[in-house]
């Protein structure tokens, strides 16, 4: 278990930012640094800046370090059956994979009618809406509960700063982002990852209950899995075990995502319009616990973050010149 104590000395300690110039050309994300090199390969590094409703917050303790190596287990875990783009766990926030060209299209895959933002499918339930992404909903559901089957309901990728539009099949491929062959081929992978996914969270006491999948060509043409998956970024995860009863109690499941963020700041009367009010600590360690909580529920074993001030590390992990990196 990680103290409270190592908690809090951890939130004025955090990666929230990288400038190593040595590594090749720099591109930032909401959470990951994207340094990619001349010969084909991308270093991701992950930091611990924590987004919702499209604005960064902060930093979370230990963020990077868990979300990057839950990452690399599960690539590793279903390279079987959907390729990835992983080559190496470089450093606790560190993967290095091969540079692919991304599909300009996000595939989410949903099991259940929940979510927060103005583009969740409970959203446009709760506001009369029976038809999401092309899938026909019945009447009378509730939040939170499951559907029939998991759907897929893929977005296009906006620039930072703006927001992902949501549409079916037709209307992404309407959108010119993504073809007809690259659509319906990455779709059939996300299906895959997601049943995996779902079977390995339910062995595990979780319900995986929503997930985001990226997918990329590599130089030879094949379509992989890139990015990030099935982590407490890009997942819900609920408890299994509270979920019939806190469902007959009317309360919302248990967390164990970002998704606890969120509540919070929906709480704040906060859905994303202008300047996002600042994380209290107790939010901050409250989010990194439950990170930790679901990395140790799905790998298995302890959590063990690495202490070391991260620049200096993954500059050494990485073989850089220390005085070069910003």
């Amino acid at each position: 278990m990680v103290s409270e104590e190592l908690f809090r000395s951890a939130l004025t300690n955090q990666l929230e930012a990288t400038d190593f110039t040595g590594l090749g050309r720099r591109y930032v994300g909401k959470v990951r640094d994207n340094y990619t090199t001349d010969d084909g390969r991308r270093f991701i590094v992950v930091t611990d800046r924590i987004s919702a409703f499209d604005h960064v917050l902060g930093a979370i303790p230990f963020k990077g370090q868990v979300l990057n190596r839950l990452a690399a287990w599960w690539f590793d875990q279903t390279a079987a059956i959907v390729p990835n783009h992983k080559v190496r766990l470089a450093d606790p926030n560190v993967l290095e994979c091969i540079e692919c060209v991304p599909l300009q299209v996000e595939f989410i895959v949903r099991a259940y009618l929940t979510g927060s933002t103005s583009t969740s499918i409970w959203t446009h339930y709760q506001r009369g809406s029976r038809e999401f992404c092309g899938y026909k909903l019945p009447e009378g559901m509730r939040e939170h509960e499951k559907l029939r089957e998991p759907i897929l309901t893929p977005s296009t990728k906006a620039p930072k700063g703006e927001h992902d539009v949501s549409g079916s099949r037709e209307q992404i491929l309407a959108t010119g982002h993504v073809s007809a062959r690259d659509f319906d081929e990455a779709a059939e992978l996300a299906r895959k990852l997601f049943r995996e996914g779902e079977r390995m969270c339910a062995e595990r006491g979780l319900i995986l209950v929503d997930t985001k999948y990226e997918f990329g060509r590599t130089r030879e043409g094949s379509l992989v899995v890139i990015d990030e998956i099935h982590t407490p970024d890009s997942s819900r995860f609920w408890q299994q075990a509270s979920y019939g009863a806190r469902m007959d109690q009317g309360v919302a499941p248990e967390p164990l995502d970002k998704d606890f963020v969120r509540r919070y700041l929906v709480e704040q009367g906060y859905r994303g319009d202008g300047p996002p009010p600042p994380l209290p600590d107790a939010v901050r360690i409250g989010a990194a616990k439950r990170y930790i909580e679901a990395y140790e529920r799905i790998v298995g074993e302890p959590f063990v973050p690495n202490l070391e001030a991260p620049m200096g590390r993954i500059a050494r992990a990485l073989s850089l010149n220390t005085e070069t990196n910003g």
